[in-house]
């Protein structure tokens, strides 16, 4: 199976951020006999041995970076499966404080309708006591 476009962007931006912040690992990452798409199968490769569903961010990049690394790991085939890219959200200040904002007036609301129901229960649940008034 070819790596899906999300897998591959995400692994090479990862490893083109990488080099551009660690010297070594540029050398590492040009060498000629070394390519995204036989990385991605690495990778592909080292998940499928492990067996889990799932596996963290740092867990996968290193994989990557294992792969350029290592001269003797080459020719490494396609192999069966799905790969899944999640993307985390970084909000700004502005964003997080409207969320809490939000979340705070849901909550509040749905006290207050709760705190309602509970006193229309309390009143329509004693009216066989109650005396009717004329005035």
């Amino acid at each position: 199976m070819k790596a899906s476009n999300p897998f591959k962007e995400t692994i090479k931006n990862y490893l083109e951020k990488r080099a551009e912040e660690d010297e070594l690992f540029a050398v590492t990452y040009k060498k000629e006999n070394k390519n995204l798409d036989e990385c991605c199968n690495y990778v592909m490769r080292c998940a499928q041995k492990g067996g889990c569903q799932g596996y963290t961010d740092d867990e996968v990049f290193g994989w990557a970076v294992h792969y350029y690394d290592e001269d003797e790991i080459k020719d490494v085939k396609p192999v069966s499966g799905k790969v899944i890219v999640n993307h985390s959200v970084e909000l700004s200040g502005d964003d997080i404080s409207k969320a809490k904002e939000e979340a705070y007036n849901l909550v509040v609301k749905e006290e207050k309708d709760r705190l309602k129901r509970k006193n229309i229960s309390k009143k329509s649940g004693n009216m066989d006591n109650v005396q009717p008034e004329l005035f």
